[in-house]
């Protein structure tokens, strides 16, 4: 009876071990956005204003909706680039519909199916044909897009009912700075997290990105759960799509473009490691609040554009990547030394033990 007090006590000390890196680079976004908020109220008061929140969380909500798939499919160790191009395929898709006087409740229907479907694509080339999930979701965010140009064309579609327009420019329940995208996210990201931390599906998304091969003999459906996550992901950027189209009452070709890299750099700065097995839907909600503020901060000063951000943006991406492994790379790169140095010490220790056997 003597080691199962022992076994507890291992199994806690390893999710401690587990958490406090994570939890560490939590308490870090937290002090990165106090500083944001601190440097965007010293570039302009209109940084708090409820005119720029509004359009700050309008701006992020979208992306930040997007994140959460995205940020499981991470989690698992795949990626999926073609998030971006689904929205705008999703977006004409309901653009030409609509010209073709389809009711919206039927056209939102198959939007989502459309998603789905594309999704699934994904998802059978990696899990089932075993493409790499960078390669497929490069062609697809090439293929959806191209397809979405062909779908609608030059034309623009800004006809959509006021009904559902009304989300680019009222408040969620009245709230002037809350945008409705922001408060669907708010939902959607507590379900996630719930379901990452209280779950069996959870821990088997954990386990597969930890080790794929350990968590296929330990009976988890590896397979399955990727496509299954594939798939939410297309369905979830269709709806996306539909929502961005309202925001801007309008479905035109360039819908969307760049968001895909926009929302990698926000999973990665949530903490998600890129590698698999590691992150939280909180984490990615603070990452997605400092990227939306210092987006917002530094647009605001006279000095910086879209064009400017997108070199910040960059760097986040490449700091998000290179920072939360520091400690990974320097223990590899100590254990590849000590792995050289006891190749070079063998001759030397093993001459005397060779000696001693013969003078036997």
């Amino acid at each position: 009876m003597a080691p199962e007090p022992q076994l507890t006590a291992s199994r806690r000390r390893l999710t401690s071990a587990r958490l406090e890196p994570v939890l560490g680079w939590e308490s870090a976004l937290v002090v990165a956005l106090i500083l944001v908020f601190l440097l965007g109220t010293s570039i302009s008061p209109e940084f708090t204003s409820s005119y720029n929140l509004f359009t700050t969380c309008t701006n992020i909500g979208d992306l930040a909706i997007m994140a959460l798939p995205m940020t499981l499919i991470i989690i698992t160790g795949e990626i999926d680039l073609s998030v971006a191009s689904t929205l705008a395929l999703s977006a004409e898709l309901m653009g030409v519909l609509w010209l073709h006087h389809w009711a919206m409740p039927l056209i939102f229907v198959v939007v989502l199916v459309m998603g789905g479907v594309a999704g699934a694509i994904n998802g059978i080339l990696v899990t089932r044909v075993g493409l790499p999930s960078l390669a497929v979701t490069i062609g697809t965010l090439t293929l959806y897009r191209g397809l979405a140009n062909v779908v609608l064309g030059p034309t623009s579609v800004s006809n959509f009912p006021a009904k559902y327009t009304t989300v680019g420019v009222n408040g969620f329940l009245g709230i002037p700075w809350l945008s409705w995208s922001v408060a669907v996210f708010a939902v959607l990201a507590i379900a996630t997290g719930l379901m990452l931390r209280l779950t069996s599906l959870g821990r088997s998304i954990y386990a597969i990105g930890l080790n794929q091969e350990a968590a296929f003999h330990a009976g988890i459906r590896v397979k399955r759960i990727k496509l299954s996550l594939f798939v939410l992901s297309g369905v979830v950027c269709a709806a996306v799509g539909i929502l961005y189209a309202f925001e801007l009452s309008s479905a035109a070709e360039n819908i969307g473009i760049g968001f895909e890299l926009q929302v990698v750099t926000i999973v990665l700065l949530g903490g998600v490691s890129i590698f698999g097995g590691r992150g939280t839907i909180l984490g990615v909600a603070l990452a997605a609040l400092v990227y939306a503020g210092l987006r917002s901060a530094l647009l605001l000063t006279s000095s910086f554009n879209e064009n400017d951000f997108q070199i910040v943006s960059g760097g986040v991406l490449i700091l998000s990547v290179l920072v939360p492994n520091v400690t990974t790379f320097a223990r590899r790169g100590r254990e590849l030394m000590a792995r050289r140095r006891g190749r070079g010490q063998v001759p030397t220790a093993s001459a005397p033990a060779t000696g001693t056997v013969q003078d036997g």
